[in-house]
């Protein structure tokens, strides 16, 4: 589950995904990919150090002190980019330091989410990460395999890897779900990837719609639904589509904590409540 930032946190990651913006802008994509896992590096190193997070967290510290002792202790092993942004993200406030995590992990992703930007991409890799999650949430002992931190991480990267040799998903999904594997953080995996298929549509400045249909939609009821549901809603909507038997005919449609429950399952439960007992 995400953490929930606190104002002063959700201030600082607005910040860092402006200055992030700004770098994607103008970079290829071959140097996105680059700050991403130079990103995920850092975030890996402040996960692992937990002195070294207080410390970069510590609103008492002088913002220059902070923002220097990470350059110190990054220098030569990240590019100037990768220093702009974590220097950025250092020397802002936080709430508490998991909020600093959080948010290198954040600006990680969405360095990542930017190549698929570059190359055309992203509607794929949103569907990938969605269906992935679909597939651990299917499959609960492949998700603890996978969250197993006692085991060596190279073996779970490989089974991850074996998995998703099933489907040939595009490099920046596979890049994606490795670092989540890497860096679980307690997470459940399938959570994880739903989260990272959100992101993706964020970048897209979407919606995400979450349709639950007892048939196939085909390509043109698809897009009348999400012409529907961006008039409903003003803007564009992103939808990920899950067949559901259970519904008996018509469908569910999810939008933030909002249901829409057209299906014929949900009309017979509404009638059945005011039924006479």
């Amino acid at each position: 589950m995400a953490v929930v930032l606190q104002a002063a946190s959700r201030e600082s990651l607005a910040a860092a995904g402006d200055r992030l913006d700004g770098i994607v802008d103008s970079s290829s994509a071959a140097d996105l990919g680059t700050l991403g896992d130079e990103l995920f590096a850092v975030t890996r190193l402040v996960v692992g150090q937990k002195p070294l997070r207080t410390h970069l967290a510590d609103p008492s510290v002088p913002q220059e002190a902070r923002s220097g002792l990470i350059r110190q202790v990054l220098d030569g092993k990240v590019g100037e980019r990768t220093l702009e942004v974590v220097s950025g993200i250092v020397g802002s406030r936080w709430s508490q330091s998991i909020d600093l995590v959080e948010a290198l992990e954040t600006v990680a992703r969405r360095a990542t989410l930017a190549v698929a930007e570059k190359d055309g991409s992203l509607d794929d890799v949103e569907d990938q990460l969605f269906r992935f999650g679909r597939i651990l949430d299917r499959e609960p002992e492949l998700t603890a395999l996978l969250a197993d931190t006692t085991q060596p991480e190279d073996r779970r990267i490989a089974l991850l890897d074996s998995v998703l040799g099933r489907d040939r998903v595009s490099p920046v999904t596979a890049a994606l779900l490795r670092q989540t594997v890497r860096i679980p953080r307690g997470r459940h995996l399938d959570i994880a990837a739903e989260e990272l298929s959100e992101l993706a549509a964020a970048r897209r400045d979407r919606y995400v719609a979450r349709v639950r249909t007892a048939v196939a939609l085909s390509d043109e009821q698809e897009r009348k639904l999400a012409d529907t549901l961006t008039r409903i809603y003003g803007r564009p909507m992103s939808l990920q589509v899950e067949l559901d038997e259970s519904l008996l005919g018509g469908l569910v449609v999810e939008v933030g904590g909002e249901v829409i429950d057209g299906s014929v399952a949900g009309r017979l439960a509404a009638a059945g409540r005011h039924l006479p007992s």
